[in-house]
């Protein structure tokens, strides 16, 4: 979890700045100068790197929340008892991951350093709905970090729905945890457990990651 923690700040990459483009550009485009454009604004920017949470959270709000389909997400992670869970619970659990994601990726902005993105080669079926688009993370002096996310057409444009990390996917992952949750308390036992975590975070200040 640690690992996807740190990471997931190349999933924000790839999906802020997307406002105001009439067009809807292929997948990998997409990522490839989302990513080129938001890095220049990171490097840039201190007061990211340096965990301005308020700043950062602002940020997020803005450019990343509307590319996500979170409703997809949960009901992904939540898995087989979703069906279970009541149209009020299934509201609250999907703002509350929505939460709990946004959280993290405030976090992640704080771990950059000199990393680079390389999108794979990729094809997509004229009439796809769904692809992935392969990509690695590249720090000089360490192993490439294969990242594939998984993105879905909709009228707004593409929208991310999972992604995989090393062959870790954040959905399955997150799936594993809220089954073991809901088979101890339930549905409202998971509800609880994520609002704890999102209070507990949105009291405790960012801090800059330290350089390795």
């Amino acid at each position: 979890m640690k690992k996807i923690t740190a990471l997931l700040f190349w999933l924000v990459l790839a999906t802020l700045s997307l406002e105001g483009r009439a067009d809807m550009p292929d997948p990998d485009v997409l990522i490839k100068d989302t990513v080129r454009d938001v890095l220049a604004i990171v490097k840039q920017d201190k007061d990211i790197q340096a965990g301005n949470q308020k700043k950062i959270l602002d940020l997020v709000d803005a450019k990343v929340l509307p590319h996500f389909n979170f409703a997809r997400m949960t009901q992904l992670a939540v898995g087989k008892h979703w069906r279970h869970a009541s149209p009020e619970q299934k509201q609250t659990l999907v703002a509350e991951f929505r939460n709990l994601l946004v959280r993290t990726y405030t976090k992640a902005f704080t771990v950059y350093r000199d990393q680079t993105v390389e999108v794979k080669p990729f094809k997509m079926a004229a009439n796809a709905t769904e692809v992935t688009v392969k990509t690695l993370i590249i720090k000089p002096g360490e192993p490439d970090i294969p990242v594939n996310y998984d993105l879905e057409k909709t009228a707004d444009g593409w929208k991310a729905f999972d992604l995989t990390i090393e062959g870790v996917s954040l959905v399955s992952n997150y799936r594993s945890t809220f089954s073991d949750q809901i088979q101890q308390s339930g549905i409202e036992g998971l509800i609880r457990t994520l609002v704890e975590k999102n209070q507990s975070a949105s009291s405790t200040p960012l801090r800059k990651a330290e350089s390795k």
